[in-house]
């Protein structure tokens, strides 16, 4: 039986509403404060639930990006 790599892209798409006092503000809180682990929830960090809530679908888009047969037989 012969071994491939399968690069794959998970994509969750959704929104984040985050108050802030300026778009720049409200940009910089998601890139630093929100986030997704694998296995667990979206979350995030340092943001209060009064300060940031989301919308996103649980079940990601998913992409294939390459396959490459490795070498030798295992």
């Amino acid at each position: 039986m012969k071994t491939y790599a399968v690069k794959t892209q998970f994509i969750f798409s959704g929104t984040f509403y985050i108050k802030a006092e300026t778009e720049a503000e409200a940009k910089r809180r998601v890139q630093n404060d929100c986030g997704l682990v694998l296995g667990r929830n979206i979350h995030t960090a340092c943001l209060s639930e009064d300060e940031a809530d989301w919308d996103f679908l649980m079940h990601p888009v998913q992409k294939i990006v390459s396959i490459k047969q490795r070498g030798g037989r295992k």
